[in-house]
């Protein structure tokens, strides 16, 4: 247990009430429409999505995940976070493209893509695999802040799930995203001063860099510096056929519209920015906050292993960079420490919880229950919406053990067969939504086949994380490009509108053609382009 001065608790107590007070004087703008409540009524010039973006992907599991790579693999593990890296590709690529929808969502998003009944089916199913996994996401999220909880205070590991995160709900339900995006900004400036005061403290700790650099050599561990030490091409533990796969993620999902789980949150930010160029410009900067944040964390868990090298299991080790702060700072300092660790947390349960009502209320009750709901009914169904996804993350939250398994899974696998449709949808007007829908399901099925139920009973042998991805793709392939070519493409019409508001890359010929024949692109364009400079 770590003891807390009354400076550390002054920190604490500040930072929540804060957080707090943020709810309350943004009520009003949150309560106005459906649009404020889940857009911040798409005004917001692009360093708030920018903070927002930074923000919410420094959760309390991620310095766990990172911890535990760094410490397994040295500097080659970081590698591990630069799927990340698609954004910055996405920001003059699907970002772009997607702003121009003006969709709400990515499930909205499919139904100005596609057409017809298999358009309305697979907006169904996006927006309720996304209430899924935003409860899914909360759950990891929150267990990890229990783990933290119960180093500090010797909690019960359910005590920390449910109670930073239900005072989170608190100016989520009263704000919306009005409530997020702002918070987002106050405690993307406080986890960054945290991350760096902690990071720095401990490399110090270790004697400096070139403390670090003597303590590898004299333990025969230099090669933990070299961030492309790798074990052979398909050999050990660590291959350059794994680089060469997170390569082809980060290229990939930058054309890709829906990459991964992360690109659900990236798309309610690139709406929310006031205009194209803001959403790209969002996307890019909160991708090198991300980056550098990631820097920051290798070079003080490397740190971490010089002064304890021995810890065999991962449980203990994905635990380094908090033991920094907490063990290290002086006292005083530790409570800013927990509080920026709080920041971290409640920016991400902020956002997903905002989401993943999105979804629930514009996607799913909006859409196929009640069309004609008034603006207040739907901010009242945001309210319940976010309520539902908070008590359904403390129930996946309960379930789960190590952080690091879960999240390989969930960002790479169960979704490794949706990559390369992903980039179809955007690039190619002739994929369709049954194609699209045939990948997802599939996907889903076989991901648990190859990584659980065929090892298990011998009929495959245990595969690595990217043996398994690409396994998925090309079985994805088997299914979703048959479907493609025996279902009739999408309307034309659709087609065309879709293409003159949105202007997409690849290969639409023949959409095209289409459009200059009944004279709208270029009339359509100018229109866009005026609204854009406005």
């Amino acid at each position: 247990m770590i003891v807390f001065t009354w400076l550390d608790w002054f920190w604490l107590a500040a930072f929540l009430l804060v957080m707090i007070l943020t709810g309350i004087l943004f009520y009003r703008l949150g309560k106005r429409s459906q649009a404020d409540f889940f857009l911040a009524g798409r005004g917001l010039p692009w360093w708030l999505p920018a903070t927002s973006v930074y923000a919410t992907h420094t959760a309390t599991d991620t310095p766990i995940w990172v911890s535990g790579v760094i410490y397994k693999y040295g500097m080659a593990g970081i590698w591990y976070t630069f799927f990340a890296a698609w954004c910055a590709i996405s920001a003059f690529a699907s970002t772009r493209i997607f702003r121009r929808s003006l969709a709400y969502s990515q499930a909205e998003w499919q139904t100005l893509r596609f057409s017809g009944l298999g358009s309305e089916l697979l907006r169904g199913w996006m927006a309720g695999w996304q209430v899924f996994m935003n409860m899914f996401i909360l759950g990891w999220v929150g267990i990890a802040m229990g783990k933290v909880c119960k180093y500090i205070f010797g909690w019960e590991v359910w005590v920390g799930l449910v109670a930073f995160s239900a005072v989170c709900a608190l100016y989520v339900l009263a704000a919306g995203y009005w409530g997020v995006v702002i918070a987002d900004f106050q405690q993307g400036i406080i986890a960054f001063i945290g991350i760096l005061v902690a990071s720095v403290w401990g490399i110090h700790a270790a004697g400096g860099p070139s403390g670090i650099v003597q303590r590898l050599t004299e333990m025969n561990q230099l090669h933990r510096l070299n961030p492309f030490a790798f074990t052979g091409f398909f050999d050990g533990d660590f291959p350059a056929a794994w680089f060469l796969t997170m390569m082809v993620i980060a290229l990939l999902g930058g054309f890709g519209m829906g990459t991964s789980i992360d690109w659900y949150v990236e798309a309610q930010r690139i709406q929310s920015a006031k205009s194209v160029r803001d959403a790209s410009y969002s996307i890019w900067a909160g991708t090198a906050l991300v980056l550098t944040r990631n820097s920051l964390w290798a070079a003080s868990i490397l740190a971490f292993f010089v002064l304890y090298p021995n810890i065999a299991e991962t449980k203990d080790y994905e635990m380094a960079w908090f033991r920094i702060g907490f063990e290290m700072l002086p006292p005083g300092m530790v409570g800013f420490f927990f509080a920026a660790i709080v920041a971290i947390h409640l920016s991400t349960i902020a956002s997903i919880l905002n989401l993943g009502a999105l979804y629930a209320t514009h996607d799913l009750y909006q859409h196929y229950i009640n069309p004609h709901a008034s603006e207040r009914r739907l901010v009242w169904v945001g309210r319940i919406s976010t309520l539902i996804v908070l008590l359904g993350s403390f129930l996946y939250g309960s379930m789960m053990e190590e952080i690091t398994q879960w999240i390989i899974f969930a960002l790479w696998i169960m979704a490794a067969g949706v990559w390369l449709p992903n980039v179809l949808q955007v690039i190619w007007w002739r994929f369709n939504s049954w194609g699209y829908l045939s990948a997802w399901i599939s996907n889903l099925g076989m991901s648990w086949l190859v990584v659980w139920i065929l090892p298990k009973y011998g009929i495959l042998p245990q595969l690595a994380d990217y043996e398994q991805f690409w396994l998925l793709m090309g079985l994805g392939l088997i299914v979703y490009v048959p479907v493609t070519f025996l279902t009739p493409a999408e309307d034309m019409d659709h087609l065309v509108r879709y293409y003159v508001q949105s202007r997409p890359m690849g290969f639409w010929g023949p959409v095209r053609k289409e459009a200059e024949r009944r004279g709208l692109i270029k009339k359509i364009t100018v229109e866009v382009e005026r609204a854009v400079k406005s």
